[in-house]
């Protein structure tokens, strides 16, 4: 009996390992947190060790569903906590440029600047879509595993569309990005205030995320005289002893900022045709030590 049991549990983990990357995957994009989607794919793993896995037809679907809906249940609570957030909410950031396991057939609503709008959504939208962008789950499973019916899933999932095309520009490719990114860098770390406004969209917006634990802007700062302004303002200071790295973070070009060998800042940005419409500097050190590793 102790051979079946063992037996039993060695086949439950192998299960688990094979769909893990996709449980964090969707967890992470449902909270924009890879420490608290670590910890919920752990307890959906304590889950599936004590459940009656005889009854269980579709290990994968099970698996996805306990891990989307207790994303949902995490996320309400997740919502309430960055509402009063010292500061601009920013996800923590993942480094892609090794397989982090996001487990992703597609890199939709990984970029940090699409993390940040899924915040405007319900928690069951942005499951809604984060399956069917990311994942390209069929509607009626989506409406299986968020418990609507595949008409309301179909709606969950255009209504999200809508309010992320409304809210956001067609982005650039890749290697525009990355030119952007080092262009802005460099013109930041000069105070540079010219070539700063002239890579800046009319109405770009900078979100710094120090978490209450760092020195950074509380309230976003946008436009691009008064986020050119506000670059070299600080140009002095913030950049002495500052040794630039990069790699690749949620799917996207992003600068290592290290002072002392430590990552102290992940820097990026999301561009569009009219130049650099979103900056994002994520200070708080609780969510820079996994990069930090890299």
């Amino acid at each position: 009996m102790a051979g079946t049991v063992g037996g039993d549990l060695d086949h439950a983990a192998a299960v688990f390992a094979e769909v893990r990357p996709r449980l964090f995957g969707i967890a992470y994009r449902m909270l924009g947190s890879a420490v608290d989607a670590e910890d919920l794919v752990q307890d959906v793993w304590l889950r599936w060790q004590s459940c009656d896995r005889s009854v269980v037809l579709d290990p994968l679907a099970y698996l996805a569903t306990a891990t989307t809906r207790s994303a949902i249940n995490a996320g309400r609570t997740a919502r309430a906590r960055h509402e009063v957030y010292a500061g601009p909410w920013l996800p923590e950031p993942v480094d892609t440029s090794a397989d982090p396991q996001l487990g992703a057939e597609r890199d939709a609503a990984l970029e940090v600047a699409v993390l940040v709008l899924l915040e405007k959504l319900t928690p069951t939208q942005r499951a809604a879509y984060v399956l069917r962008e990311a994942f390209g789950y069929p509607y009626g499973q989506i409406a299986e595993i968020v418990q609507a019916t595949e008409s309301s899933a179909r709606q969950l999932v255009s209504r999200a569309r809508r309010q992320l095309a409304d809210a956001r520009r067609t982005p650039v490719a890749g290697p525009e990005q990355r030119r952007l990114l080092t262009a802005f860098v460099a013109a930041a770390r000069g105070g540079d205030l010219a070539a700063l406004e002239e890579l800046l969209a009319a109405d770009v917006v900078s979100y710094s995320d120090g978490g209450g634990v760092v020195r950074a802007s509380r309230v976003p700062v946008a436009g691009a005289t008064t986020v050119a302004k506000y670059v070299r303002a600080f140009a002095g200071h913030f950049w002495t002893g500052v040794e630039i790295g990069w790699t690749s973070v949620n799917g996207t070009d992003a600068a290592l900022l290290r002072r002392d060998g430590t990552v102290v800042t992940v820097l990026t940005v999301a561009a569009s045709a009219d130049g650099i419409d979103r900056i994002f500097w994520m200070m708080n050190p609780d969510k820079l030590a996994a990069v930090g590793r890299v």
